[in-house]
């Protein structure tokens, strides 16, 4: 039995190669075919391109075929060792990169976790282009079930990343819904911007920017919990962040105060004929429109002279007049409070 001539890198096995087939005119055995492809593997491990190895191999077959004859076989040979070589190459890049994104996720996982060693994440950063000395912001985005496998999420991955790069911008699941990692500084707005323009018009908050290891962590908990209270208020706006919502925290930082003001302030509302709600509705529409009557009206879908029957109603219920500026903040207060405590449905729960 024929002993398969080696096939590794060196130009005398290679044109040892092509002299056996060109003399017998046969095809390449299995074996030569697998030391190619090991080849391959090995070559894309250490960092060559499948284009220098390819022309590596073209330049040694120009220096043996020359001023020669080349028959049907030996191009079939060279098409055949070719292709060992890309399958082996392409084998070895596709197991590279499915560790890179492995890594990366992983990565990505333990920056927005609060218990990581934030040590052994400033060690890891600088592999994924991350510097975490700079500041970064989070956005995250709303919903439940995204996975990284979706069809969506990795249309919205390859976007991001075509637009701004693998060091500007880094995506994540956590919980389910999809969070964007991204540097402060010029390249913030618009990758914020884009990553909320690909997420199919769901509410999108930004935390606020941050730096050093937890800074990431941080910033993702602020927008977590912004997105979470900007729903319980049904707030308006797609694209909201954190650094407006601080008086959420600060309200719920005291909630038996919270609750004593809304109680002293709206309960008497609780008898008016309809129930309270017709009536926060219209103070909450009256302080997004700016206290102007005719754009609450509207708001509102009532005429002015509506509006403003609602508005004697409950200054002639609470004691406090809309009008009046200190008056107004304390009705504006109590009312931001009861849509953040859900009350008086969720009063006492």
């Amino acid at each position: 039995m024929a002993t398969a001539v080696t096939a590794g890198h060196d130009p005398a096995e290679w044109a040892g190669l092509l002299e056996d087939v060109a003399k017998t005119g046969r095809r390449l055995r299995r074996e030569e075919l697998e030391q190619l492809r090991s080849y391959g593997d090995r070559a894309a491990q250490e960092g060559r391109g499948l284009a220098e190895l390819v022309d590596e191999r073209l330049v040694q077959t120009g220096a043996v075929w020359t001023g020669r004859t080349v028959d049907g076989a030996s191009m079939a040979a060279l098409r055949a060792a070719v292709a060992a070589l890309a399958t082996g190459h392409g084998r070895a890049y596709r197991e590279r990169l499915q560790r890179d994104e492995s890594g990366r996720r992983e990565f990505v996982a333990d920056l927005l976790s609060s218990r990581s060693d934030l040590g052994r994440l400033a060690e890891h950063a600088e592999r994924f282009g991350l510097n975490l000395a700079c500041a970064h912001v989070v956005a995250v985005a709303d919903g439940d079930g995204y996975d990284l496998e979706d069809p969506l999420v990795r249309g919205v991955e390859r976007q991001l990343l075509g637009r701004f790069g693998e060091q500007d911008v880094l995506l994540a699941v956590k919980h389910g819904r999809l969070v964007c990692i991204v540097p402060g500084g010029p390249a913030e707005a618009p990758a914020v911007q884009a990553f909320a323009a690909l997420t199919e018009g769901r509410r999108v908050v930004v935390g606020r920017p941050h730096s050093g290891p937890g800074g990431v962590v941080r910033s993702y908990e602020e927008a977590r919990n912004a997105l979470e209270q900007a729903n319980r208020l049904r707030l308006p706006g797609q694209l909201l962040r954190a650094a407006d919502l601080l008086i959420l925290p600060v309200l719920l930082r005291d909630r038996d105060a919270l609750e004593e003001l809304i109680h002293g302030v709206l309960e008497p509302l609780v008898g008016a004929r309809g129930g309270p709600g017709p009536l926060l509705e219209t103070l909450a529409a009256y302080a997004d429109s700016r206290y102007v009557a005719a754009e609450a009206a509207r708001r509102l879908g009532l005429s002015v002279r509506a509006l403003s029957y609602r508005l004697e109603r409950i200054a002639r219920l609470t004691g406090l007049d809309p009008d009046d500026a200190l008056q107004r903040y304390t009705l504006e207060t109590a009312a931001f409070g009861a849509r953040l405590l859900g009350w008086p449905d969720q009063a006492g729960s």
